[in-house]
């Protein structure tokens, strides 16, 4: 497919584009894991240590971001170097749909993809189920560091009536220690399985006694494709651990 030349230094990106319109990544980051085939897409190292030589060596027509994922300096070496870069920010789903619609048929020219018209659709038929139930949502270990304010991965558990306990802290991502998590009261715990690949085996074990939620994680904090299944695939999970 002709088109422009992007490379994607976000995951959710990478699938968004790949799915979209095939053909015209020609960069993707070491952790971008959807679609399985992304063969013909060079790849230019992390999120967070892309290899900005390499880059502008491939004279690509943009580079999509994100200002969460990826490093300002980084971004900023690309820029100087004639490199055009869109960055998005995402906080919220209506955030991640404004977004893809940006990214996608603003600055790509494309046709609105269905599966972002299915995604809206999906998400519009979210009924939470009764009474929110309150949790804690870490996503790292070795410290434990939880979801706080403003998350888009937040913001799709409210929808599907889950509280986040450390919603209004004043971080994004609060350093929190075990005891004041285990004292927080809290009805559920959610563990993703990214960042931290938290699994039956490591994360529950820290909290006896709290039934623990385990997540995929690409439902939880990817903007893309994966919105269309989301609200199904988190929906079943929260219901197995209550």
């Amino acid at each position: 497919m002709s088109g422009p030349r992007v490379v994607s230094l976000v995951p959710s990106l990478t699938e968004a584009v790949a799915v979209s319109a095939p053909g015209l990544l020609a960069g993707v980051t070491d952790w971008c894991t959807h679609p399985a085939d992304l063969a013909g897409a060079a790849r230019i190292g992390g999120t967070k240590n892309p290899d900005v030589r390499e880059i502008v060596r491939m004279r690509p027509d943009l580079v999509i971001a994100n200002e969460e994922e990826n490093r300002a300096p980084d971004l900023a070496e690309l820029r100087a170097a004639g490199v055009e870069v869109l960055v998005t920010e995402v906080r919220d789903l209506p955030q991640a749909l404004h977004e893809l619609d940006r990214v996608l048929v603003g600055a790509l020219g494309l046709k609105r993809p269905r599966w972002l018209e299915e995604a809206e659709a999906a998400w519009a038929r979210v009924d939470p189920p009764g009474e929110p139930v309150t949790a804690f949502v870490p996503v790292w270990r070795r410290p434990w560091t939880v979801l706080g304010r403003d998350t888009f991965a937040g913001d799709l558990l409210a929808r599907l009536g889950v509280r986040n306990v450390y919603a209004g802290h004043a971080q994004r991502y609060p350093r929190v220690s075990v005891a004041e998590l285990a004292a927080t009261g809290c009805d559920l715990v959610v563990l993703p399985d990214e960042p931290y690949r938290f699994t039956a085996g490591d994360g529950p074990e820290a909290f006896p006694g709290l039934p623990a939620a385990l997540v995929d994680g690409r439902h939880l904090t990817w903007y893309g494709p994966s919105l269309v299944r989301a609200p199904e695939v988190l929906a079943t999970a929260l219901r197995a651990a209550r």
